[in-house]
């Protein structure tokens, strides 16, 4: 319950960054077009595709927890438990975090910086607080895969521990599209 109720404040401090970027670009509309012409959509399409599919991959997890399978009983993927499946959306995370460095370098080079203008701003304040949350996430997911290498008896408290952190996973995917959506295909 705690959880839900934490995302509730979290969809209140998302909708403050978005109002912040439509105030900001509905003020400098000509600016929004010139720099958000410098954006890397493909490159961004595909990173978003990965943070995508990481949120499948923490659902399959959350499946195994849900068995109390915490580790892999085969080779399979069908067989794989939870530490598996975390193990696997973590690393997609950290490429879309290491993504999204990438493409702050690039802006940068092209003269995109956080206190260039009001777009950069704007860009950097939505993408720059989700990449902490994504980074926080991917704290969450070391934990609970320690926890589950630390316990004795994976039981029901660490199952419901990693549903938890997959709703945030989920979470912060949503948010995503939703930037994606504004910043990259609505220019």
């Amino acid at each position: 319950m705690g959880t839900i109720v934490w995302l509730g404040s979290e969809v209140m401090f998302f909708a403050g960054l978005f109002a912040i970027y439509f105030t900001l670009r509905s003020a400098a509309p000509e600016q929004w077009a010139a720099e958000s012409g410098l954006l890397n959509v493909p490159f961004s399409l595909t990173n978003t595709l990965i943070l995508v599919a990481s949120s499948f991959t923490a659902q399959f997890g959350v499946f195994a927890a849900e068995r109390l399978q915490p580790r892999a009983t085969g080779w399979k993927p069908t067989q794989w438990g939870m530490v598996e499946w975390f193990f696997i959306t973590y690393a997609m995370g950290a490429i879309f975090v290491a993504g999204q460095v990438y493409e702050y370098a690039m802006l940068v080079s092209e003269g995109v910086r956080l206190d260039s203008n009001a777009y950069g701003a704007a860009f950097y304040l939505t993408t720059g607080f989700h990449g902490l949350h994504v980074t926080g996430g991917l704290i969450a997911f070391l934990l609970i895969i320690g926890r589950a290498y630390s316990v004795k008896r994976f039981g029901h408290k660490e199952a419901t521990s990693a549903i938890a952190v997959s709703y945030y996973w989920h979470f912060v995917d949503v948010v995503w599209i939703a930037l994606f959506m504004i910043i990259y295909v609505l220019k």
